[in-house]
């Protein structure tokens, strides 16, 4: 065992990603990025938001803008210190992260944290991908939500090479959906009128004793919510920028990297879902079914046309699903390294598929309020870190780095807020904002714990 000053060997043991095995941002980074985002779970609540009209409530032009600022947010705030860190230093998240939570902390935060959360994506990827299979499949949704976990789990410990091979092709589904879906439905875009949309979801959200119906977003609510919307879902990937950083040649590559494959990638797949959406209700005088673009497929291309497209959107949700199990089942290799990972890989697919069996998951955007809420401090401590240390990494800090742990809890607390059912706004957001400042606080008040030197290899 490690006393404070001594650095356990996960961290000794190390080596830098050498320039030899990096490569060009459209080769990595971009395309990796890119089919994150490409996944129907990330896209298809666009629109949605808890309130009549959504974030469409507003207008086409003001979601869009909102959406935009999110996607630019997640690049320079939840991406780029990352991803440079990790380019400049060749080290994996688990090691950079030692410099803002100590060389004790940084084993569970972020490194073990960061897998427990691919558990809660894999419940996600579960629920609403066997939910599209049984719309072709005869058999149980639980059924395959139980199979499909499984797989997904296995195949992330053993087989993942063969799964990023295919993963090249597959993301060209749900573009290929998504343009199709858009062709159907931008014909509508100049009829679309959001007081419409509003006033039509509010005539069937009013309900015996109510003495007026919800109101809709205002302009900055749209924007809040697409903030929570897109920040929630992106910030453990942002987080891991450290690990696509290690595959960067150079800042260029970070750079172009983030700026395609995260902010534009954003940008055109939840952009195209929100035209869909104002596209139907242009075409219906504001009266949609849902304003998710997933469940409209039926009313654009027709029952029979939709159970293929859902099959084919979840076939391309397989590899997500694995490179999950894939992430969690690295992280515990390195934080449990004595424990057999087909154990830990297992009970935590358990866990996974108990909260897609259940309808845990089915509420997308509470799991991404969670997600942020965990991550969103990480990303602003780091961002600190990196801004106090002039953009070198310091190297392990002793133990447990008092500055990175309050900074997470109270960042933490702030954003799980709006899930406990106190309204805040843009919690993920928020939460990184509160990690950063009180980061930067305790560090002025020497609230940081001593660094220890790496010892030097021969």
């Amino acid at each position: 065992m490690s006393t404070p000053n001594q650095l356990p060997h996960y961290i000794t043991s190390a080596t830098p990603n050498p320039q030899t095995n990096r490569a060009p941002w459209y080769k990595n980074t971009a395309p990796t990025y890119a089919g994150i985002f490409l996944w129907f779970v990330f896209w298809q609540d666009a629109a949605k938001a808890g309130a009549p009209g959504g974030t469409l409530a507003q207008g086409l032009g003001w979601a869009l803008l909102s959406l935009a600022l999110s996607a630019v947010v997640c690049h320079v705030l939840f991406y780029l210190v990352p991803g440079l860190f990790g380019m400049r230093t060749g080290l994996p998240l688990y090691i950079v992260g030692t410099s803002t939570f100590g060389a004790q902390g940084g084993f569970l935060m972020p490194g073990f944290l960061m897998g427990v959360l691919q558990f809660g994506w894999l419940g996600v990827n579960v629920y609403f991908s066997s939910l599209a299979l049984s719309a072709m499949i005869p058999v149980n949704a639980k059924v395959i939500m139980i199979v499909w976990g499984i797989l997904a789990a296995f195949v992330g410990l053993k087989g993942i090479q063969y799964v990023a091979k295919v993963a090249t092709y597959l993301p060209l589904i749900p573009l290929a959906v998504l343009l199709w879906l858009t062709a159907k439905t931008v014909g509508n875009i100049g009829q679309f009128d959001p007081a419409a949309l509003v006033t039509a979801q509010q005539a069937t959200t009013l309900q015996p004793g109510m003495i007026s119906p919800p109101a809709a977003l205002s302009y900055f609510g749209v924007l809040a919510a697409m903030l929570t919307y897109v920040v929630g879902f992106f910030a453990t990937a942002g987080a891991a920028g450290v690990d696509f950083g290690t595959n960067s040649r150079d800042e260029k590559d970070v750079k172009m990297g983030g700026l395609i494959g995260i902010a534009l990638a954003i940008f055109l797949t939840a952009g195209l879902s929100l035209v869909i959406v104002a596209g139907m209700a242009g075409g219906s005088k504001g009266v949609v079914s849902s304003l998710s673009s997933f469940e409209l497929i039926p009313a654009i291309l027709g029952q029979d046309t939709t159970k293929w497209v859902m099959f084919l959107l979840a076939v391309a949700s397989f590899p997500p699903a694995c490179f999950s199990s894939f992430i969690a089942a690295n992280s515990f290799k390195t934080t449990l390294p004595k424990v057999n990972p087909f154990i830990s890989v297992g009970i935590g697919a358990a866990v996974s598929i108990a909260l897609a069996v259940t309808g845990v998951v089915a509420k997308a955007i509470s799991v991404f309020v969670i997600i942020g809420a965990s991550f969103g401090p990480i990303c602003g401590a780091m961002l600190v870190d990196y801004i106090l240390s002039k953009g070198q990494w310091t190297g392990p800090r002793a133990g447990f780095n008092p500055a990175g742990w309050i900074a997470w809890a109270l960042g933490f607390v702030v954003g799980i807020l709006p899930n406990l059912g106190v309204n805040v706004p843009a919690a993920p957001v928020l939460a990184f904002v509160i990690g950063a400042v009180v980061y930067f606080l305790c560090a002025k008040m020497g609230l940081q714990s001593a660094i220890v030197p790496l010892p030097k290899k021969s």
